[in-house]
């Protein structure tokens, strides 16, 4: 097979477009119109309109270009959320080895088109539709497209179809159809994945529900109470919309947005792709790892661990076994003992690799003018070959015992003059092993001492287990398959596997199986490099990809890790725990601020028939406080040393104990502005208008730290956009623009030492907030 030419593939390429499924994107304009018919551009609209009819143009005016800010902000967001996916994505382009102009070269999955052949081995996504021309014991698993879990055996002629992978073996294919043309783009193209949503989405979406039905109920008290007193009903429908435009969460998706991108920005700098944004906020929760070691923990780079010397010295001993490893040097333990030798052997007279039956490998060399063979294999292949006394037996009985028990892999080399393989004097023997990452210790050791169990799972024997299970400091017994399978799955119990420190002589099924297991009682994340993780990693709760996985596995995880290590992972369970303190004192804010506002003005307005705020002060309260919120995205935030959860009451009643210390400071301070003071009602309500925004604006301090707020301040951006909009706001009392009457100096510093005290009050009914962090 010769393959395409770059010339041909380029033609077909500018006549159909490239291997990609092109998704279709909204144009700018569907964007505008999409973003200003929601229920948001709605109100403002209506609120806009009902001013106009009331003869309030300037008010109506600025509504509307609130409405045109507020839509131009949310396209923009969208916008650079989309470039940042298009950059992460563009990380995860997988590369394709291709037949081009008569040479193999490695070239991204997108250039393909039909005619291409290409290689792939186990590990592999399949990029195209293609048709197997040379199979070497393949199977695929099309478990993408059929459902189907057990992978299918390939043969010449079968087809491999695109997003499925090879389980195993190695395929020379023919490619057939690409992008929208493959079985799985005309799928993809009839169906959309439903989105997953986290236990924090989901505890903000419940806050959303709790606060539009407050503010819908507040409303429908208020209409029939105004209407039973013949107000206007024109006055009426304005108050009422711009209630709920103030009391509903309006910046809520930007909010989330904003806070989970800061968390994926800071990783992409660390080289971590996040492919599910909700995976992050899962990390705050999770409090269980089960990992995997080979090519995970260790690096899937065998070395020689240590050497015992018999006939040879050390130095004759690795020459001669760099001998025998130079003859195959692409075999993983050869590269292990050719590492720091470049000698080879110059006049090679006979070489027998190793096999299943022999469990050797015989070289013969001319050196000096005479032959000289040598063999290297397992332990009990080479002794048997030797002349050893009984003492020299023992001793090398005990060291190849002593090696097994430590979890090593062990290699005799013995040699002879001439070519026969019998009396033959034992030189020495290797022990050989898995190197652990230099970053594994430390990040198990983190993540036990915050909260997180760490259990390894590994195909390897109980001794290898045992070893790095010890090397990792990682507490508790090593569990064989056969001991698993015995007791069953049923009966590992929370403490059971609290209490492991390795599973041993696992299959991909039971590693599925444990992960399925540990959810019932844990929120669980998996790792791993192959295609035998790939179900455990998909089933977990959050699921990583290490640098070195296979591209399947990439596909399939909800993280994927880019350098070597993994002491990121350490990194994204930081970010999770970050996203989950902002989010939480977002809802303590947004929660007490509603909370306060709504209730202030229903019950003055059902006691005095009076209203603190006009309908454009409410919107304009709305639109400050957003600003300050959005900011919380980058705040400061200490990383809690255990996982999280949400406890919804404690939330809620930490919340209403703000917002009832925000009613009661709003119905003193009317109270003695218009009853003691005997303000007039536009002053009072300009009055009321700044005292709103800077003590809510104070709250944030108080809410976003379990300590004294004057102990850990928020961060530089919250400090910054607090102040900017009190500043504002002060300006806008001072001056009237915008307000219904300005007020005097005096009575602005007032606002401020009125509700700094408040603040202070707010400070004495906060609870430890770390109670109410984890159930």
């Amino acid at each position: 097979m010769e393959g395409l030419s770059s010339a041909a593939a380029e033609a077909y390429q500018r006549a159909h477009g490239y291997n990609e499924i092109v998704e279709r994107r909204e144009s700018l304009a569907e964007k505008i119109a999409k973003k200003s018919v929601s229920p948001v551009s709605g109100m403002l609209f209506l609120a806009a309109v009902l001013s106009y009819a009331g003869g309030k143009n300037f008010d109506g005016s600025f509504i509307l270009v609130l409405l045109v800010l507020n839509v131009g902000v949310a396209v923009w967001q969208e916008h650079k959320a989309d470039t940042a996916i298009a950059a992460l994505n563009a990380h995860l382009a997988t590369v394709v080895k291709t037949l081009r102009d008569g040479a193999w070269r490695a070239l991204p999955s997108r250039l393909l088109v039909p005619g291409d052949v290409i290689e792939l081995k186990a590990g592999s996504v399949v990029p195209a539709d293609a048709k197997i021309a040379a199979a070497a014991s393949v199977s695929a698993n099309e478990a993408a497209l059929t459902g189907e879990s057990l992978p299918k055996d390939k043969k010449e002629g079968d087809s491999l179809y695109s997003g499925s992978f090879v389980a195993a073996g190695l395929a020379t294919a023919e490619v057939t159809a690409v992008g929208s043309g493959t079985a799985f783009g005309k799928t993809l193209a009839k169906a959309a994945d439903a989105p997953k949503r986290s236990a924090l989405e989901r505890d903000i979406l419940r806050i959303t529900r709790f606060l539009s039905a407050l503010a819908i109920g507040a409303v429908a008290l208020l209409t029939l109470v105004l209407v039973a007193r013949q107000a206007s009903w024109l006055e009426v429908l304005r108050l009422d919309l711009s209630l709920v435009i103030a009391g509903i969460p309006i910046s809520l998706p930007t909010v989330m947005t904003l806070i989970i991108a800061f968390g994926v920005v800071a990783l992409a700098k660390k080289d971590v792709v996040v492919r599910r944004l909700s995976a992050l906020e899962e990390l705050a929760d999770t409090d269980f790892l089960l990992t995997d070691k080979t090519g995970t923990l260790t690096k899937n780079h065998i070395v020689v661990n240590a050497v015992a010397c018999y006939a040879l010295a050390e130095g004759e001993l690795r020459r001669l076994a760099a001998f025998v490893a130079a003859e195959e040097p692409d075999e993983t333990l050869n590269q292990a003992l050719l590492a720091g030798q470049d000698a080879r052997a110059e006049r090679v007279r006979a070489y027998h690799p190793a096999d299943s039956s022999r469990k050797r490998a015989t070289l013969t060399i001319e050196t000096g003018g005479r032959l000289e063979t040598i063999v290297l294999g397992a332990p009990q292949a080479v002794e048997a070959l030797c002349e050893l006394a009984d003492g020299a037996r023992e001793k090398f009985r005990a060291d190849i015992a002593a090696f097994a028990a430590r979890g090593y892999r062990a290699l005799a080399l013995a040699t002879v003059d001439g070519e026969r393989e019998e009396r033959m004097t034992l030189g020495g023997a290797f022990a050989l092993s898995d190197e652990l990452r230099e970053d594994a210790g430390e990040v198990v050791r983190y993540l036990r001492e915050n909260g997180i169990g760490v259990a390894m799972v590994t195909g390897d024997n109980r001794a290898i287990a045992a070893e790095i299970a010890r090397a990792l400091a990682l507490p508790g017994a090593v569990v064989t398959r056969e001991e698993l399978l015995a007791r069953g799955f049923e009966a590992v119990g929370a403490d059971a596997l609290r209490g492991t420190a390795a599973y041993a002589e696992i299959l991909p099924e039971d590693k599925l199986a444990l992960v399925e297991r540990a959810r019932r009682f844990y929120t669980v994340a998996s790792n791993g490099d192959g295609v035998n993780d790939l179900p455990a990693v998909k089933a977990a709760n959050v699921g990583f990809a290490v640098a070195n996985a296979v591209d399947a596995l990439k596909g399939a995880a909800d993280i994927v890790l880019l350098s070597a290590g993994i002491g990121v992972m350490r990194d994204a369970f930081i970010e999770g725990r970050k996203i989950f303190a902002r989010l939480y004192t977002y809802s303590l804010y947004r929660i007490s601020e509603s909370f306060r506002l709504i209730v202030t003005i229903v019950v003055l307005g059902i006691a005095t028939g009076l209203y603190p705020l006009s309908p454009l002060q409410l919107i304009l309260l709305a639109l400050l406080n957003d600003i300050p919120i959005i900011s919380l995205a980058s705040d400061r935030v200490k990383v809690a040393h255990r996982p999280l959860r949400i406890n919804v009451r404690a939330q809620f009643s930490q919340s209403l104990l703000y917002g009832l210390v925000g009613v009661v400071n709003s119905l003193l301070l009317f109270s003695l502005a218009f009853y003691y003071f005997r303000l007039p009602l536009p002053l009072v309500e300009t009055l009321f208008f700044l005292k709103l925004t800077v003590s809510g604006h104070l709250l944030i301090y108080v809410a976003h730290t379990k300590e004294r707020w004057w102990h850990y301040l928020p961060s530089s951006a919250v400090i910054i956009a607090t102040s900017v909009t009190q500043a504002f706001a002060t300006a806008l009392a001072l001056t009237g623009w915008l307000m219904p009457a300005a007020i005097s100096w005096q009575l602005a510093l007032f606002v401020w030492a009125w509700s700094f005290v408040f603040m202070q009050l707010s400070e004495l009914v906060k609870r430890p907030l770390a109670a109410s962090r984890a159930s």
